[in-house]
Formats: C-alpha cells, sequence, structure tokens
C-alpha cells in the first residue's frame, strides 16, 4: 500500500493544475486510503480537500509548503571547514539564504495552529506573494508538525546544489534538532531525471547514516496525465513568457500526476522502506477538520444573566416597541413566532451570534450610522424585534426555515447594509478594536478563471496577438452556461474561430479546462469572520489589498463548511444618500424624519412609481424597471417587493415575467404547474419569482431533502459550472418522474430553477431592498433638493450621470445653482434664495408634494469642476471661510495650492465670475505657474 503525502491543487495559484475536489476523486480511482494536500504557504483548497474527502471517505491530510528564508550558520567547530569546502564561498549559511520550500505535515490540533501562526507571521509582515518563515520561528512552532525534505525546491536540493554532502547532513541534522528526530522524514521523489536521481542516492546516505527514515512521495500537481498541459501553461503565466519561450521553465514529462500504489511501489522497488514508511507516516496524521478548533465569541453580559436570558430580555423589549400597536391578532402570532425561534436559538447555542450582531447595530444607531439587516435574517421575527431587521416576517409571512433550520446544519447568515465609505469603514475597525487584531478578519474571495479571463490568459500563453485576443475576449465575457444550446464552443464560433484549426482547437480546450480553477486571492465585500481568542489558530491570516486590514485564506462557503460565523457588513451607497438626506433635512428644514415610521401607504410615492419616474431611486430606475412599473401598477408595498425581485436574469431567462404580469392584469389564468405546488406559488400567481420558492419546488415536486436544497441553492449563486448544472437537472427529472409529474410540466419547473442560478433572489432580500426603495422614493418625492443633493455627493452610483440626476430634478422644479468659489463647497449643498418660491409640482408628481414653505436651492459643489483636486479645493474653502476673496489676484497669493490649469478651469466655467475682480487679465493669474 502506498499513500501520497506530497501533494498541490491548484490552490497553489499557478503552480498546481487540479482541483481539490478532483485530486480526491483521482484518489478514490486508484483505491487509496489518504492522501495530503500541501498547498504553497497556505491552506487555501484545504476546506475543499476536507469536504470531498469525507464524502468519499477517505482521510484528508493538511499541510503545507513553506516558503523559508535562510538557516543562520551554526557554531561548531566545522562550521569553517564546510565554508571553505569550496572556492565559491559555498556555506551552509549561503546555502540556505535563497528561499526554499519547507512541507510540513499536520500531526495534531497543535501543529494545525502552530502551521496557521506560522503562515500568518511570514504573510501580515511582507508583501502580498512575499515573505518567508525564519529558523526560530521554525524553532518555536514546531510542535505537532513533521517535516518533510521537499523535493526540487527544498532544503536539500539547495544545499546539495551549492554545498555539496557535507552541507545536505548538516541542514538535516538542523532540521531534525528543529522538530525532533523522529518527526523528519528523507524525501525521495523519482521523475525519470538523471540530477534528481544523483540527489536521492545522496539523500539515502544521508539518512542511512543519520537513522532517519526515507519516504516516497511523487510531488503530484496535476491529478491525471492531461492536466500537465494546463501546468505548463500556468507555468508561462507563472513567469510572464509563452509556452513558445518557456523554454526549460517547463517540466520535463508529465509524471507529476497522482500515481497508483502498484506504480510507486514499482518506481522504489529498490526502496520498499520508503513505500511503507507513508502508511506508517498516515497513520501519525492525527488531525482532520472535525478538531479545528473554532468558537464563535461570547458576547459579554451583566452578572447573573446568561446570553440567552440577556437576549430573551432584549428580543422582549424589541417585540414591545415593534407590536406593541398591533392588532392583537398579529401580536399573538408573533410571540408565538418568536418563542419558537428562541428555543431554537438556545438549542443551537446561538445567543451569542445574534447579541453580537445586535451590539454592531446598537454602536451603528449610537455613532448615527444608518444600518439595515437584509438576507435571510429578515426572515426571522427575533432579528426584527432585536432591530437588526426592518422587514415584519411574520406580517409577511416569510419562511424562518430559510434563515435557520435545525437540519441545515449550518449557522446562519446575517447581513448588514452600511453606508458604503466612512461609515462602514468605521464599523468595520468598531469590530477589528473590539475582538482584537487577530480575532477578527475580512472572508477572502477566490477569484477564479471564468470566460474572458480564461480566454485572455490561455492566449498569452498561446502567443496570440491582442487583436485576436481582444476579439475572442469579447465574445465569450459574458458567457454562463444556461442550457445545451448555450456553450463555450458556440460562443467561439459566433467569434469566427474556426476550431478544426489544431491551435484553436487547443486553444479552445484550456478556455474550457481552466474554467473556475482559482487564479488568485481577493477580498469579500464585506464578509468579517471573529473568533473567541485567536484566529490565525484556525486559519492563516494576510494582509488586505486595503491598509488596517486582514483576510483569512478562505471564502464564505469554505467558512460555512467548516462551522466558522461569518457577519456580511456590506456597504451600499443608497444608505448613503439616505443618511446624507436625512441631515441635509434636518439642517435646512429643521425636520426629523425617521424611516422606520415613514407612511406606508404615501399616494404620491405609488403615483410616481406607477409612472415610471423613478431616476435615482433605489433598484427601481433601469430602463428595465421602468418598462415593467407602469404594466405592474404598484399600488402596495409588497408589489415594490415583487417589482424588485421579477427584473432580474433568472426570472427574465426563465420567461417569468410577462406570464406574472399578464395574470396580475387578468389577461391569463392563473397556472401552479402542478396541483402540489399550489401552496409554493399562490402568493405570486403561480410564478415562481423567489428564491425560496424555487428550494420549495425542488423540496416538494423532487422529493429533494434539506441538504439537497441547500446544495441546490449554493448551485444557484453566481459561480457555477455546467457539469454541475447537469447533475442537479437529472436529479430533479428523476424526482419529478416518481411523483408522476407530466414531461410538460417537468421542463417548466426545469426551466424556472435552472435560470434561476443566473440570478435570483431571496424573498427576504427583496423585502429589505424593497424598504430602500420605498425611503428612496418618498425622500425623493418630498425632499428633492435634499435628495438630489445626496445623490450628487455619493457618485459614482447608479444607472445614472450626474447630469441627467440634475436635469431630471430640475424638470421637478428643483432650482441648480451652478459652481461658484464664493460659495460652493467640495460638496453640493442647500441655499436659501431669496424671493424663492415652492417649486411647482411636476406633471408626474401629485398635487400633495408642492412644498408649502419656501423650497431651498441646489448649489453644485466644487467636486464638479473636472481636474479640480480636493485638496486644492478645501484649501480655497478654508481661506473663504477666514475672509471673503476680494479679487481674483487676492484667490491666487491666498490659495497657492491651485494651479493654472485648475484657474483656467474655474473661470472657463464662470465659476469666477462672482469675484469682485475688475480686468480678469490683469488679475496675477499666471502667478500660480
Amino acid at each position: 500500500m502506498y499513500i501520497e503525502l506530497h501533494s498541490r491543487s491548484a490552490f497553489s495559484f499557478l503552480e498546481g493544475a487540479s482541483l481539490p475536489e478532483n485530486l480526491i476523486a483521482a484518489c478514490a480511482n486508484l483505491n487509496m486510503p489518504a492522501m495530503a494536500l500541501l498547498d504553497r504557504n497556505g491552506v487555501y483548497g484545504s476546506p475543499r480537500f476536507h469536504m470531498a474527502a469525507k464524502k468519499a471517505q477517505i482521510r484528508a491530510h493538511i499541510g503545507a509548503e513553506v516558503t523559508c528564508d535562510y538557516f543562520s550558520p551554526q557554531r561548531r567547530r566545522d562550521t569553517k571547514r564546510i565554508t571553505n569546502q569550496k572556492s565559491k564561498d559555498s556555506s551552509v549559511s549561503l546555502c540556505l539564504c535563497g528561499g526554499f520550500r519547507l512541507p510540513l505535515l499536520v500531526s495534531s490540533r497543535l501543529g494545525y495552529q502552530n502551521l496557521c501562526r506560522l503562515i500568518t507571521k511570514m504573510k501580515l509582515r511582507a508583501a502580498k506573494d512575499e515573505g518567508a518563515v525564519r529558523e526560530e520561528e521554525l524553532r518555536e512552532h514546531a510542535a505537532g508538525l513533521i517535516c518533510l525534505t521537499g523535493g526540487d525546491d527544498g532544503p536539500l536540493s539547495l544545499a546539495l546544489t551549492h554545498g555539496g554532502s557535507e552541507a545536505a547532513r548538516e541542514c538535516v541534522e538542523r532540521l531534525a534538532n528543529i522538530f525532533g528526530r523522529e518527526n523528519v522524514y528523507v524525501e525521495l521523489q523519482r521523475h525519470f531525471h538523471r540530477e534528481q536521481e544523483n540527489r536521492n542516492r545522496a539523500l539515502i546516505e544521508i539518512a542511512r547514516s543519520l537513522q532517519l527514515p526515507l519516504l516516497a512521495t511523487n510531488g503530484v500537481c496535476y491529478a491525471t496525465l492531461r492536466e500537465r498541459e494546463l501546468c505548463d501553461v500556468f507555468t508561462a503565466i507563472r513567469h510572464h513568457r509563452t509556452l513558445a519561450t518557456a523554454g526549460r521553465l517547463l517540466a520535463r514529462n508529465s509524471e507529476r500526476h497522482l500515481k497508483s500504489p502498484q506504480e510507486m511501489q514499482s518506481l522504489f522497488v529498490d526502496l520498499p522502506e520508503a513505500i511503507a514508511n507513508t502508511v506508517e507516516l498516515s497513520s501519525r496524521l492525527a488531525f482532520t477538520f472535525k478538531d479545528l478548533g473554532y468558537e464563535f465569541p461570547k458576547y459579554p453580559v451583566p452578572e447573573g444573566e446568561t446570553m440567552m436570558s440577556f437576549m430573551r430580555e432584549r428580543t422582549r423589549e424589541g417585540f414591545r416597541e415593534r407590536y406593541g400597536r398591533s392588532s392583537s391578532e398579529l401580536q399573538n402570532r408573533a410571540r408565538n413566532q418568536i418563542e419558537r425561534e428562541l428555543q431554537l436559538i438556545e438549542k443551537l447555542d446561538l445567543a451569542g451570534y445574534f447579541l453580537i450582531v445586535w451590539d454592531l447595530v446598537r454602536f451603528c444607531r449610537k455613532e448615527d450610522i444608518l444600518v439595515q439587516g437584509r438576507g435571510s435574517a429578515a426572515n426571522s421575527a427575533v432579528c426584527y424585534s432585536l432591530g437588526i431587521t426592518a422587514v415584519d416576517p411574520v406580517r409577511m409571512e416569510l419562511l424562518f426555515e430559510r434563515f435557520l433550520s435545525e437540519e441545515r446544519g449550518e449557522w446562519p447568515d446575517i447581513d448588514l447594509d452600511l453606508p458604503s465609505g466612512d461609515q462602514r469603514e468605521r464599523v468595520i475597525q468598531y469590530l477589528y478594536k473590539r475582538y482584537g487584531e487577530r480575532g477578527a478578519a475580512m472572508t477572502a474571495n477566490v477569484i477564479t478563471y471564468r470566460s474572458r479571463m480564461a480566454s485572455r490568459e490561455m492566449g498569452k500563453a498561446l502567443g496570440f496577438d491582442s487583436e485576436t485576443l481582444d476579439k475572442v475576449s469579447a465574445a465569450v465575457s459574458t458567457w454562463e452556461y444556461r442550457d445545451a444550446n448555450d456553450t463555450f464552443d458556440h460562443r467561439f464560433r459566433d467569434a469566427g474561430l474556426d476550431l478544426n484549426h489544431p491551435r484553436l482547437r487547443k486553444y479552445f480546450e484550456l478556455c474550457v479546462a481552466v474554467q473556475d480553477l482559482p487564479r488568485h486571492l481577493g477580498q469579500h465585500s464585506g464578509g468579517m469572520v471573529i473568533c473567541q481568542g485567536q484566529l490565525d489558530s484556525v486559519v492563516p491570516l494576510e494582509p488586505a489589498s486595503m491598509p488596517g486590514r486582514v483576510v483569512v485564506q478562505w471564502d464564505k462557503e469554505d467558512c460555512a463548511d467548516l462551522g466558522i460565523i461569518k457577519v456580511d457588513l456590506l456597504g451600499l451607497g443608497m444608505m448613503a444618500v439616505l443618511e446624507d438626506s436625512l441631515k441635509l433635512i434636518q439642517d435646512h428644514h429643521k425636520e426629523e424624519v425617521d424611516l422606520a415610521h415613514l407612511p406606508p401607504d404615501d399616494p404620491t410615492v405609488y403615483s410616481v412609481l406607477q409612472k415610471a419616474d423613478t431616476i435615482g431611486m433605489f433598484q427601481i430606475e433601469s430602463r428595465a424597471q421602468m418598462s415593467c412599473l407602469p404594466r405592474l401598477q404598484p399600488k402596495c408595498f409588497y408589489d415594490i417587493v415583487v417589482q424588485v425581485a421579477i427584473i432580474r436574469p433568472g426570472p427574465i431567462v426563465g420567461q417569468m415575467v410577462n406570464p406574472y404580469l399578464q395574470r396580475r392584469m387578468g389577461r391569463e389564468p392563473v397556472n401552479h404547474l402542478h396541483p402540489s405546488l399550489e401552496p409554493v406559488l399562490a402568493r405570486t400567481l403561480g410564478v415562481p419569482l423567489f428564491q425560496e420558492q424555487l428550494l420549495r419546488i425542488a423540496m416538494v415536486a423532487a422529493n429533494f431533502t434539506g441538504g439537497e436544497a441547500e446544495e441546490l441553492r449554493r448551485a444557484m449563486g453566481f459561480k457555477r459550472s455546467q457539469a454541475r448544472m447537469r447533475d442537479i437537472e437529472a436529479k430533479l427529472r428523476s424526482g419529478m418522474e416518481r411523483n408522476g409529474i407530466a414531461r410538460e410540466a417537468q421542463e417548466q419547473i426545469i426551466l424556472s430553477i435552472t435560470s434561476f442560478a443566473l440570478y435570483g433572489f431571496p424573498e427576504s432580500h427583496a423585502a429589505s431592498f424593497a424598504l430602500i426603495a420605498y425611503a428612496s422614493a418618498y425622500l425623493k418625492c418630498h425632499y428633492l433638493a435634499a435628495f438630489t443633493a445626496a445623490m450628487l455627493n455619493n457618485q459614482p452610483m447608479g444607472f445614472y450621470r450626474p447630469a441627467t440626476i440634475v436635469k431630471d430634478a430640475q424638470r421637478h422644479g428643483l432650482k441648480v445653482l451652478p459652481i461658484d468659489v464664493t460659495k460652493s463647497d467640495w460638496q453640493c449643498a442647500l441655499e436659501r434664495v431669496a424671493g424663492r418660491v415652492a417649486r411647482a409640482p411636476s406633471p408626474a408628481f401629485s398635487e400633495s408634494s408642492e412644498i408649502a414653505d419656501e423650497g431651498p436651492a441646489l448649489r453644485l459643489g466644487l467636486r464638479y469642476v473636472r481636474g479640480l483636486r480636493e485638496d486644492a479645493a478645501q484649501a480655497l474653502v478654508r481661506q473663504r471661510n477666514l475672509a471673503p476673496f476680494i479679487s481674483i489676484r487676492d484667490l491666487v497669493h491666498r490659495v497657492p495650492e491651485l494651479r493654472k490649469d485648475e484657474l483656467n478651469t474655474l473661470a472657463e466655467i464662470g465659476a469666477l465670475n462672482e469675484i469682485n475682480s475688475g480686468d480678469l487679465a490683469n488679475s496675477g493669474m499666471h502667478a500660480a505657474d
């Protein structure tokens, strides 16, 4: 028996060519009972490796190839003899100072923690993709780790090359001194290289003289032989070469695939102990991700309270505030629902999670930061009572199990929408401060090869000219598998490429092969992981591109698979607009507008929506939304929920939009696809519009279990593959066949479900967005100047250019004042104009939208002067606040930060007209040169 204990996956980023799942599949096909994954400087692919191995009933061993800096020279008598052995200063110190890879395997939970901390220390002190572990750090964190001596880029190979066998022997002794003799294995690989075999002979002699065990590995870089081509392409990309110019950088042969035990035994027939030791070492590697040891932080509560009792009291307080004025029937329903949720939360020991999110919301409100929970959390009456979400799930009859259920076996997911920019950053930094530098981090976003990136990088590696690359990448940039008629090769043919040409055929095959493989690590838009104690004992951390932030090495799906809780802090431009609008309304209208208590059925708002006069309104301003609104004719809040959800790729491709609108207008009878689906689809007139409905359809029509429905939900995410969708479709058809559903109904159900993978909204998500949409419409209708100023101050966002927003506001009666250096600030602002009368209502607005008092005008800000730097504009405003400018010469003299081109631009747009300057030509503008 043989077990592969040194392999890389595609998560070594351009050094491996197979996904972890494919390595496990190959391992299972070869009847290998276990396998180890050692990716470069991280455990990026380990969660997927673990999950795939668990499914295949294979033991997954975890480790990493760690880049090491250098070993300082030992202070021994024979150091000088080794140093002078060769004329070119081949000392042990020099031998190991170029940076080498040290393969480390995890034998225990302590070893895993040490590996994570080693990688974290290396990553956090260096630039991206740089850094190395120091010898003293290896000594500090050696416990629980087993060291292999590596292959071509290992320490022994480097020592032999530069210092000979004496240097290599000393290197092995050093490793034995660091990790313990019982934890060092001399690694042998055989890829039919003459130099490698010479090295193996020297290593065998060193191992036997030091009585250290030999270990056979194949240094796997890809699962099967055919993936060697892709590995060579990655090598060329990594070194910024084409395949034609990469030369000896490419592998000599295709030997680094996963080989069967029989093949490996044949390779090492002269060293049976090297094969036997793989089984012995595998038996020592006891750590699995079941022993990860992650613990969510405990929320501090007053003495005498438990987290659950404290949470119950906060929920009771929130219930009185949220439902105190509701009907007794709604109160009873809400009370029963809250108690049911609290019992499940207590059973699953999740009180700390809810309290920490509640604490974040409380911090936001204390700091006047607008916040709203969304996503599946809006299905929870407890979240609503705690003030985390703003949608009443009891009144809307939302499904709590979509948010949390015992059967799903995973943590709930709460998303918090925050104003984008500085306000969101304040909340992120609050989390870092509260839970410590190593107690919180952002989740990663694994950037994978998609159509456009794949076509460009594969083309570059093959040496294609830029014109061809532009043509092909443009043709496939929006490709996403939908059905058998929409495939990658169709897109290539649409670009005019003849796939019968050998070179183009190879290009196409590489583009297909690289799809969904990881390219590099990015940062999730807002997901944060927090931990009781040190997060770097659970997963390695590395610096994010933004200063002051760190990311874990796993994405949100990996975190969910391993039971690590994530809180999403998402920046939303419209939240910033609403927050800024409220401040402007308070300052200029002296009114307090509470978004939580807006009139729910304002006739002006619904009149405007029915006329599709929605420029600047959240989620309902696109051309597609505008074309739909007059047909849908929204009359209540739930209509806005539907409107937000219906104009999405999922419902559009699934041919759901027109049937819904026709049924709503009474032009088409309601049809529920199948009688068993009527309870699921009644609210949306038999048309599936929400993600929850699709999951329920799969469970009712095809007998999907809760776990299979969750797998379907994940498959309906952004990143999906043709193969995955085919598997799901086959499972759906099989289940519907057993339930006796007719073929025609099957086709319609399949179309509904598979099309939603393009982008389908959960109902709770749509309801949360509908609240923001309604708030934006209300503010625009009743406080146009404040809303428009806030929109302009938060550009870029939305669908329209600032000029369109200004013209739209003017059409509704808003007076817009030009940029003026004597009055404009950096941001757009509101300004009272002498003799200004109330604006005339727009034809799109009802009479009730007239403003009784004189309305403010909008003064455009200096931010809209093209080419004007913010620091120069702020310097101008500071000087003007000290004293008015008496002439342009005075402006030039007092604001030296202004460049000549900036002054010229200000003059050209008339921003200097109000300065009492006399003759512009004699004003001294050239003094700015």
